[in-house]
């Protein structure tokens, strides 16, 4: 007798448990603290029960949404050069990665206790991160457009730097300007090609 298929989630609570994921997102982005189980059920329109059937406990939230995030900007990457040029594709996954970053200010004391506890292989996160970073470039070295000497913890490095000092929405010009900045300092310019030849 042939095994019996697994049971496929309803539609309504796989739409309940990716409306969950993107309003606990989005309240992370925006929160100073970390807001309660109950305000993102509430902000969700479901009810506590139901966002614990999805996630028991905060922690199993909090991966979710890191998780969720980490898989976007992974395959944000490859989306974004599937349709713009390296440069573009490149300055386009900073805003991305900027995202990400705000999304980590709401959940940031209990991601750092699932960090310390290794819940979270942070090690992982930072080879997927780097591995997206490394494709764009890759391409704009192939195209000429992109500088071939700047590894992609460099341009990592100088990302988080831009956020700490310009990650919060009231300097949201401010880190424009300094991702275009660090755009500016990736594209192979006439000062680096005449110091080579």
């Amino acid at each position: 007798m042939a095994a019996a298929e697994p049971r496929r989630p309803r539609a309504d609570a796989t739409r309940n448990r990716q409306q969950l994921l993107d309003v606990a997102t989005r309240m992370f982005a925006s929160a100073e603290d970390e807001p309660s189980m109950r305000a993102i059920a509430q902000e969700a329109g479901v009810g506590i029960a139901t966002l614990y059937r999805h996630f028991p406990t905060r922690e199993s939230l909090v991966d979710a949404v890191y998780r969720d995030q980490v898989s976007r900007l992974t395959t944000g990457a490859r989306e974004l050069l599937a349709r713009l040029d390296p440069p573009a594709a490149l300055r386009r996954w900073m805003d991305l990665f900027g995202d990400w970053i705000a999304t980590k200010n709401g959940m940031l004391d209990t991601l750092l206790a699932m960090v310390e506890s290794g819940e979270i292989a942070h090690a992982d996160t930072r080879t997927e991160l780097l591995t997206a970073i490394d494709g764009i470039l890759e391409a704009g070295r192939a195209s000429g457009e992109l500088r071939a000497d700047v590894p992609a913890g460099d341009i990592a490095a100088a990302l988080i730097g831009i956020f700490t000092v310009a990650g919060a929405p009231e300097h949201e010009a401010m880190a424009a300007r300094l991702l275009d900045l660090l755009m500016d300092g990736l594209r192979p310019g006439p000062a680096s090609s005449s110091a080579d030849s």
